[in-house]
């Protein structure tokens, strides 16, 4: 049992023998004494097709073992990982949901000055396109490749940046094509992202320092970083199972900002191009709601407003711009403001949809919000999408 687990998260396996080893894993016995699917659902799970540590099979089988009913694929500039989550979904008996996460231009409207719910950019804006019918795969990548190719361009720089300042430390440079893309699933349709270039990083540190306090005080002296208490004691334990994503929350707060190059119009587009491609498909654009910062829950976002100042005039451009949905996770904002976007959300008319983006082994795959009377309407929203899925196919 324990050998068809490794297979089913296995990141060099092909995505036939990822299902087949979940398959047996089923028919073994693997989901004696976990308790039926719930009602709580996560349809923002992010795959090793962006960055996680779960491939597709092994994501919908910790939903599962979370007692989920129903799990959703969204992965950064990729759609690679759906088919997969999709059967192993139905061989688990999940409903599931599948859709992509891109960045988007705010830049032609008011907002342009403003950060809207990208920590890194102005005028930028996460949106997600769920409820993917499975007909369109072909349409989607095909849609996703100059964005991709545009990243990819971006990483190269970021990483030549990145070399300049290890330089100046006495470490070792990285190299894209070495360090980097073995991260990723770029051959297999997937993206690369800043996380992978921070992971290939956190690797090289511990490679310097080794685990432990003299990677804190290594950063510290070498580069004038500073860690938040939990952060700095999850990074003097050398036994730390999570040290590798732990570290990399820690790089991408103290150190993303200093090789961080800001994207052009062909990695994000005009928001109503994408929406108006969600459309053409037959899928549900929605803005992805942030709202002011406090702790993060990976520690890889500082305390920070972002729009919550300005929702009630952002939310009818939104409309203008062709969303039809806003997602939010609820983990992830306080009651008061999820209350206040969900009456702007009945006042324009958006479809909500909920999820947790999950790309780091210390975060949890339940949402007991949803289990609120409050929020029984994104329990029904996130069946529609997966009836959506089916029917639409």
């Amino acid at each position: 049992m324990i050998d068809l687990e490794k297979k089913v998260n296995d990141f060099h396996a092909a995505g036939s023998e990822r299902l087949a080893a979940l398959e047996a894993f089923v028919d073994s016995g693997g989901l004696v004494g976990i308790p039926a699917p719930g009602d709580e659902s996560n349809n923002h799970i992010h795959t090793i097709y962006s960055f996680s540590p779960y491939t597709p099979a092994m994501a919908a089988l910790a939903a599962r073992r979370a007692g989920l009913s129903v799990a959703g694929s969204v992965d950064h500039d990729s759609y690679a990982a759906a088919a997969e989550m999709r059967e192993a979904c139905r061989i688990l008996g999940l409903g599931c949901v599948t859709g992509f996460e891109v960045r988007v231009s705010f830049r032609h409207t008011k907002f342009a000055d403003r950060k809207i719910n990208s920590p890194d950019s102005k005028g930028i804006a996460y949106m997600t396109v769920q409820g993917i019918p499975a007909k369109e795969a072909a349409r989607v990548h095909e849609f996703l490749r100059p964005i991709v190719a545009a990243r990819q361009k971006r990483n190269r720089l970021m990483v030549n940046a990145l070399n300049g300042i290890l330089a100046s430390a006495g470490i070792a440079p990285l190299s894209y094509d070495g360090d980097v893309l073995p991260l990723s699933k770029a051959d297999e349709g997937g993206t690369v992202t800043e996380r992978h270039i921070l992971f290939a990083l956190s690797r090289a540190f511990i490679a310097r320092w080794g685990k432990g306090p003299a990677v804190v005080s290594g950063l510290e002296r070498g580069f004038g970083l500073t860690f938040n208490p939990k952060i700095a004691a999850y990074l003097a334990d050398a036994e730390n199972p999570y040290y590798e994503y732990d570290l990399l929350g820690a790089l991408k707060s103290g150190f993303g900002d200093k090789i961080y190059i800001q994207p052009g119009e062909d990695e994000c587009p005009p928001a109503e191009k994408v929406t108006a491609f969600a459309a053409s498909i037959d899928a549900y654009p929605a803005y992805a709601y942030l709202g002011d910062v406090g702790e993060s829950p990976t520690g890889d976002k500082k305390a920070e407003r972002f729009e919550d100042a300005y929702l009630d005039d952002l939310m009818p451009l939104l409309r203008e711009l062709g969303f039809k949905a806003v997602a939010y996770m609820p983990p992830r904002n306080t009651k008061k403001q999820l209350m206040r976007l969900r009456g702007l959300c009945a006042q324009y008319g958006f479809m909500e949809i909920s999820g947790v983006d999950i790309n780091s082994p210390r975060q949890a795959f339940n949402c007991p919000e949803l289990l609120d009377e409050d929020f029984a309407n994104l329990i029904e929203t996130t069946w529609f999408l997966a009836r959506h899925e089916i029917g639409a196919s």
